[in-house]
């Protein structure tokens, strides 16, 4: 399904997205490493072994990029064009090698845009989770959409 105009969206409304995405040591190996962050708590097992985790926790922007991917297909695909900004980012659970994600979006608010008519900010709240149902991000992003042409 691709993405929806500014108009197709209400305040209130939820997608569960169907997609989920298995996380794996190499996703997280190449985006630490793709950003520089050679964070021991992202790919050093050895020195992982011994924190409360027990082993390498996946990156946090790994995994907050995921959950808004995750979106992309029901939401956003093709009638965005750009995000705006995001806030209110928090990880209350962390995501580990072979966790299988899901997300879901909330949509929050909806404004005109002053200075294109062609399109209006939509504010999402994008959640997700973990194979256990727990919440392991959460962030309110918004986005600047396109309005239906005339």
């Amino acid at each position: 399904m691709a993405g929806r105009w500014f108009e197709e969206f209400a305040v209130g409304q939820v997608f569960e997205h169907e997609i989920r995405r298995t996380v794996t040591e190499a996703d997280n190996m190449w985006f630490s490493n793709a950003t520089y962050n050679p964070a021991q708590i992202h790919i050093d097992f050895e020195y992982c072994k011994a924190t409360e985790f027990g082993q390498p926790l996946v990156n946090s922007i790994f995994t907050l990029g995921l959950v808004i991917g995750l979106s992309v297909q029901d939401t956003t695909l093709g009638t965005t064009v750009a995000n705006l900004g995001m806030s209110d980012t928090r990880f209350p659970k962390p995501v580990f090698h072979g966790d299988t994600l899901r997300s879901r979006t909330t949509v929050k608010e909806l404004r005109d845009s002053k200075s294109r008519p062609n399109a209006g900010i939509v504010t999402f709240l994008h959640q997700g989770f973990n194979q256990r149902g727990e919440e392991v991000c959460t962030c309110t992003r918004q986005a600047l959409m396109l309005r239906k042409a005339a």
